[in-house]
């Protein structure tokens, strides 16, 4: 079993929160620092919600830099409450202040991505904002990033926030064209095409929730109020959906060597102009290559994947004990 290096970038909102403990949990990944950017909360509220998962982990050796406050496009952020409540974390209020001061660290990514060069992948969960300004300010740099996993767009099913794009994209549509378009390796891109099938039913997360309680696994017991407030937004928007999409699990699933997705290598634009196809993605999905788009750069999208071994490692590795985290 190979341990990956991870740069996560993340706007940690519920789902993110249960993606970064399923990496904490995982054997096979190895978060080295991570960057706090607005998006589904403000940058100052997902700096606190990542503090406050070094302090119900104990962990404390992974530093954390704060990412972006604004999107290139220069609008206010637009963040989602009613998805994942006023905190980030569902009914959950932290008790926690942090100096929003001492997080103006971005530049020591930099040296983050030196010390691991060659061997780190970047997932990113959230906005775009702060990988496109480090595409800006360090593009020799980012061709030392082994891999790039990245949560966002909607190619052949309608958006989440238009009904042509989807809210990491549509966030901040030119960070993420500068990142499809100047990645010096083909990106591997998980589009809402698959990630709204990520479903993890009800009656998995109250399975859980008994182990929590049984073995008395603080940690786990923060999963299932937060999931439950992040269904209940779900069932408002999507009548009749089974579970809760947790799009960034899968994303960080993705890593794993025994994950079971198929990839399309098709050449990808973003919409920038406004209107209502702003924040679009594009993919060439045609299957004559002679007649495919010579002007788009070609990425890695997810296609299709086997939602039962998706299912199944998600359970295992979420009943890790607790205690593992701090042996990794």
């Amino acid at each position: 079993m190979r341990m990956k290096n991870i740069l996560l970038f993340s706007d940690f909102g519920i789902d993110d929160i249960v993606a970064t403990l399923f990496a904490y949990l995982c054997p096979e990944i190895n978060i080295v620092g991570i960057v706090a950017d607005y998006g589904n909360v403000s940058r100052k509220s997902a700096i606190r919600n990542a503090a406050y998962l070094e302090e119900v982990t104990g962990i404390k050796n992974i530093p954390i830099f704060g990412g972006a406050e604004l999107p290139l496009t220069g609008e206010m952020p637009k963040y989602v409450p009613e998805v994942h409540g006023i905190e980030g974390l569902g009914p959950i209020v932290p008790n926690l202040q942090v100096d929003e001061n001492l997080f103006e660290n971005f530049n020591e990514v930099n040296s983050l991505i030196e010390k691991y060069k060659d061997n780190i992948t970047i997932v990113s969960i959230g906005r775009l904002s702060s990988l496109a300004a480090a595409f800006i300010l360090s593009p020799r740099l980012m061709e030392k990033v082994k891999d790039y996993y990245i949560m966002g767009g909607a190619f052949n099913v309608p958006g989440n926030v238009t009904p042509a794009a989807e809210a990491n994209f549509y966030g901040d549509p030119y960070a993420a064209k500068i990142l499809i378009n100047n990645a010096h390796k083909r990106i591997h891109l998980f589009p809402l095409d698959v990630t709204m099938s990520a479903t993890i039913t009800p009656s998995i997360i109250n399975s859980l929730h008994q182990y929590y309680e049984a073995t008395k696994n603080k940690i786990g017991l923060l999963v299932k109020p937060m999931v439950d407030y992040y269904y209940s937004s779900y069932k408002k928007s999507n009548p009749g959906i089974s579970g809760s999409p947790l799009h960034d699990v899968f994303t960080l699933w993705a890593l794993l060597d025994r994950s079971d997705i198929q990839y399309r290598e098709v050449p990808i634009q973003i919409v920038v102009d406004n209107g209502i196809a702003f924040g679009k993605s594009i993919g060439d999905f045609r299957k004559n290559p002679d007649l495919r788009s010579k002007d788009y750069k070609v990425h890695k999208v997810a296609v299709q994947f086997n939602y039962k071994t998706f299912v199944k490692d998600f359970f295992e590795i979420m009943r890790t004990p607790e205690s593992n985290i701090l042996e990794k």
